[in-house]
């Protein structure tokens, strides 16, 4: 048993906190803001040039001038600010983002991140190279195995590197794991999942110094 993608963005959004500015990466993380908790107000960051993004539109009322980095049509909130790229990472790269939120296609032990590219198939590194050096928390938020079943948490990635060291915590339909300098700490399972099983789907070891939470989830 695992999560759905929707308990999986309701995870991460319990990581996020009152007054934060946020950067959301495309796919799982752009659902992330539909389950913040009561009370909790963000604020989202798009690399290419908006602070204050707001929900996805209804059908029907999309502005195609008002797109995220990943060229969805999105809404802004009162009081939004607009500016070029050029500012925008100036603002990453200043460390003014409190938190990043990324898909990954690898996680290593030590916290490298691989999400650009899978070679002859996905390619563009968009500003997560950037993201993952100026923001103050990186979060990989993503599958815990990949459709063929191989591991994605692993002990040394395969793929392109997007950053070295970067990741903080790892949350997966499985578990949450936070990198640390003596290694993976398992720190909470999905409902029903059990230890061995989030063992099994994990390359390097993992550390549980006692027993897990259970994910809240909703």
């Amino acid at each position: 048993m695992s999560l759905t993608r929707e308990q999986l963005a309701a995870r991460a959004a319990l990581e996020l906190e009152s007054g934060s500015y946020v950067n959301l990466g495309i796919g799982i993380p752009t659902l992330v803001p539909n389950y913040l908790p009561a009370g909790v107000e963000v604020v989202l960051q798009s690399e290419n040039g908006i602070l204050g993004v707001g929900p996805y539109p209804y059908e029907g009322e999309e502005d195609p001038d008002v797109v995220n980095a990943g060229k969805e049509t999105v809404t802004v909130l009162p009081g939004a600010a607009y500016f070029d790229s050029s500012m925008s990472f100036g603002m990453i790269r200043g460390g003014h983002i409190d938190a990043a939120i990324l898909g990954a296609m690898q996680v290593s032990a030590a916290g490298d991140l691989a999400n650009w590219m899978v070679p002859g198939k996905i390619k563009g590194m968009g500003g997560a190279m950037d993201l993952v050096h100026g923001a103050k928390r990186v979060i990989a938020l993503m599958e815990h195995v990949a459709k063929d079943g191989s591991h994605k948490i692993v002990e040394k990635c395969t793929l392109p590197l997007t950053g070295r060291g970067v990741v903080h915590r790892i949350i997966t339909d499985l578990a949450v794991i936070d990198v640390t300098p003596q290694g993976l700490v398992l720190l909470e399972t999905a409902p029903g999942v059990s230890v061995d099983e989030v063992r099994q789907s994990t390359g390097p070891r993992l550390l549980v110094p006692g027993k897990p939470a259970t994910m809240r989830v909703g």
